[in-house]
């Protein structure tokens, strides 16, 4: 949804366009894949009965009126985005009214009080307002961006990460944060894939399950607790061609295989909310899809949360061609399954002539109002519908200083290696002078990424150049120049050069700062092309011809057609947009006071013909590895290689690991029990780090064809140089599970091949059969 606003009167078709310490995730947690299984009835606490909070609803919801209950499913946007702490008097109406049930985009502990008196001073029932934001990768304190966070492979500090970002909403009276976005997401030019966990889906699903766990910890009574929301649902990643808001057009197989998955993960952790995404799938929007909302969602994951639309999707399925108006739309959504109409207004406008017309059953209307209802008892709000407003809280809490150090680690965490040549990095201490060049090097609004929430994106972000500076080791200068641009219309432009070329003549190395604009990735920024935008290309080029060492830092928010930059750099570091605190985790790795360990969640290609492109491809009968050399009857490019610039899973070290060779304790397992692959990792080089290490395994021969590769673990582990450890996996059917042909979920007996490795393209190989 847009961080704008927008006139409810104008909403009409012809104008609608941490307390406690973080336990460690379990090693051998299982992917969340069966699409067909109830979620786990303690799966968190909020799902337990609650007689009491039973009696409490059924009495309120006896003495509502119709129009009282309609007014519980609408979510209004306050004006804060474009005005500050205001919101338009038309609104104001609407709460007093009970019109509505929940606010977003309000925020600070003064503000939310001030509406949440309108609710309980000026309704009949006095029944409180639910305040949402989108609080996605950090609230004041801003993280890097999801898809950064996701490169750590560190679900202990992703979910710290999400567990301090709801201390600090919750702070400010926020109750809800539309987050984490559990999107699979493999085509680079969809602008969106920044907010989400990338491509694979075992990862994206303990991710999902961490992030859950962050915002709502294990009681959403506590005030420093917050619902999640897991979105888009669902596989509004797959939009054709990348582009923002298009259709979706997979199989069923493919959304249950693919794209359920992390959703899945999200209902099991407990999610609180889920909303709707923007796309149809199989020629139906989201927001009346009975099948995804009912069939899938309650039926047969046993959701007991609320379901809201994203930004005025109710009204959209007019202009989609499935709906003839807004009331019908109104009619589909909520026998579909959708609960709350965000921005849209379209319950509020009709909804209750719907139920009296017979359109809508009561029992709908009264299921939808008993989940908000719910959500609102379980986070204390009729207790005290002020406990999330206390200012003295507030200013106690945001920017804690230990919130800042979290950030700055877990920005360090997140940055990526890619290239390396001959150790030029860590900068060594004969670098006495270094040239940082390139508009990503001093830009504060960039460093905090899109979705950004109440981060300060003017004074607080720390930039590159700020965090070299104050890093520099005594008797090293650290100079800038802009030098070039990433605005799309200043390609071909030279301006700028001359200052950046004089810099790096007279210095020792060369750090360029170059990437995307912050707004350049996020919702409706899709692009089709993978480029350094602007000129930068153009003064890297220029900056080579110097023959002084160059360190690319790429700040950006998708993975970028960097390939003349492989063949021609020292060294590149992904750092992504980095957060707050990011110029001094760039630095840190950048200095040597870092080791870096993350490891790419999404696959980077050589340039933008590759895409979508992801590890997890199907092998096809011509498979390019069966033909000679140059073969042409055989499926590959004329004009590149099939593989990647860089694989998922894919991250250099400032030291080196060996891996022994896979073993297995048996060769043959039957369903229900447990295969144990084991590798001994080494850190054999003179640094200590940590390393992401993988499995992976293949399905040789499927009642359906399998993918040539399908991540089913990982853990990082800390190594000290020359120490080695030994990592073990267990494998059961279960991991081996995928939709059959005939639509049913479950392993098959057959061979497997099994990977254990760096990334998602080396690895010590091992085979095994999984028997009748």
């Amino acid at each position: 949804m847009p961080p704008m606003t927008r006139n409810l009167t104008c909403l009409t078709l012809a104008t609608l366009m941490v307390a406690g310490q973080l336990a460690p995730a379990p090693l051998m947690a299982k992917p969340a894949t069966d699409t067909s299984q109830a979620a786990p009835a303690d799966s968190t606490g909020w799902m337990r009965p609650d007689p009491k909070m039973d009696r409490f609803i059924a009495d309120l919801m006896a003495r509502m009126t119709l129009d009282e209950k309609v007014g519980q499913l609408n979510l209004l946007t306050s004006d804060w985005e474009s005005t500050g702490p205001t919101m338009r008097a038309g609104y104001q109406d609407d709460i007093r009214a009970g019109r509505v049930g929940a606010i977003f985009n309000a925020y600070t502990a003064k503000y939310t009080a001030e509406l949440q008196k309108l609710a309980i001073e000026g309704t009949r029932l006095k029944i409180p307002l639910i305040f949402g934001y989108d609080v996605i990768h950090g609230h004041r304190t801003i993280f890097p961006i999801s898809l950064g966070e996701a490169a750590s492979w560190d679900l202990q500090a992703i979910e710290k990460a999400a567990r301090i970002s709801a201390i600090e909403a919750s702070a400010e009276g926020i109750h809800w944060t539309f987050s984490p976005m559990v999107d699979i997401a493999r085509d680079a030019r969809w602008g969106r894939i920044s907010e989400g966990a990338g491509e694979d889906v075992y990862l994206g699903s303990r991710i999902a399950r961490a992030r859950v766990r962050g915002y709502q910890s294990d009681d959403l009574s506590r005030p420093d607790t917050i619902l999640a929301t897991a979105k888009h649902f669902a596989a509004y990643g797959a939009a054709q061609a990348g582009r923002d808001y298009h259709t979706v057009d997979i199989s069923e197989r493919t959304l249950r295989d693919i794209y359920l998955p992390p959703f899945k993960a999200a209902a099991d952790a407990g999610a609180a909310t889920f909303m709707t995404s923007f796309n149809e799938l199989d020629g139906v929007p989201a927001s009346g899809s009975r099948h995804l909302l009912t069939d899938v969602l309650r039926d047969q994951w046993r959701f007991k949360g609320f379901v809201v639309t994203d930004y005025t999707s109710i009204n959209e399925m007019v202009p989609h061609g499935y709906s003839k108006d807004l009331k019908q739309a109104g009619e589909q959504a909520i026998n579909a399954g959708v609960d709350m109409d965000m921005q849209g207004a379209v319950y509020m406008e009709n909804l209750a002539k719907s139920v009296t017309e017979g359109k809508v059953d009561i029992r709908r209307v009264d299921a939808a109002v008993k989940a908000v209802l719910e959500m609102k008892y379980r986070l204390g709000l009729f207790e005290d519908p002020y406990r999330y407003a206390n200012e003295s809280r507030e200013k106690a809490t945001i920017y804690k200083p230990e919130f800042l150090e979290a950030a700055r680690d877990v920005a360090r965490k997140s940055i990526v290696l890619l290239k390396n040549k001959a150790g030029t990095l860590p900068l060594a201490a004969t670098a006495k002078s270094i040239a940082v060049i390139g508009p990503l090097a001093n830009s504060k609004e960039d460093m905090i990424g899109s979705w950004s929430a109440a981060g300060d994106r003017k004074t607080r972000p720390v930039t590159l150049l700020e965090g070299l500076q104050a890093g520099a080791r005594k008797g090293t200068a650290v100079a800038y120049a802009k030098g070039a641009s990433y605005a799309f219309e200043d390609a071909g432009k030279t301006d700028g050069f001359a200052e950046a070329i004089a810099l790096a003549q007279k210095s020792d190395v060369i750090i360029a700062a170059m990437g995307e604009r912050w707004d350049m990735t996020g919702e409706a920024a899709s692009r089709t092309s993978l480029d350094l935008p602007g000129n930068q290309q153009a003064l890297l080029e220029e900056l080579r011809k110097t023959g002084k060492p160059i360190i690319l830092v790429l700040m950006s928010g998708r993975p970028n057609s960097i390939e003349w930059a492989d063949a021609n750099v020292d060294a590149i570091l992904e750092a992504w947009y980095p957060g707050t605190m990011g110029g001094h985790a760039i630095a840190d790795v950048l200095y040597g006071d870092y080791n870096p360990s993350a490891k790419l969640p999404v696959t980077f290609p050589r340039n933008v013909g590759q895409v979508p492109i992801h590890y997890d491809m199907k092998n096809t009968g011509r498979p390019i590895e069966l033909g000679a050399p140059g073969a042409k009857y055989v499926s590959r490019y004329l004009d590149a290689p099939n593989t990647p610039l860089y694989p998922f899973g894919y991250g250099l070290s400032y030291t080196s690991f060996t891996y022994s060779p896979v073993t297995l304790d048996k060769a043959a397992v039957r369903p229900g029990e447990t295969l144990t692959a084991s590798v001994t990792v080494t850190n054999s080089g003179t640094r200590d780090g940590e390393e992401v290490v993988q499995l992976y395994v293949r399905d040789l021969v499927g009642s359906v064809t399998r993918p040539v590769k399908e991540l089913k673990g990982f853990e990082k582990v800390s190594l000290k140089s020359g120490e080695r450890r030994t990592i073990r996996f267990a494998l059961t059917d279960a991991d081996l599970a995928f939709t059959r042909q005939d639509m049913s979920w479950g392993s098959e007996p057959g061979q497997f091949k099994l990977w254990i490795g760096p990334s998602s393209a080396e690895g010590s190989e091992a085979a095994f059969e999984l028997t009748e």
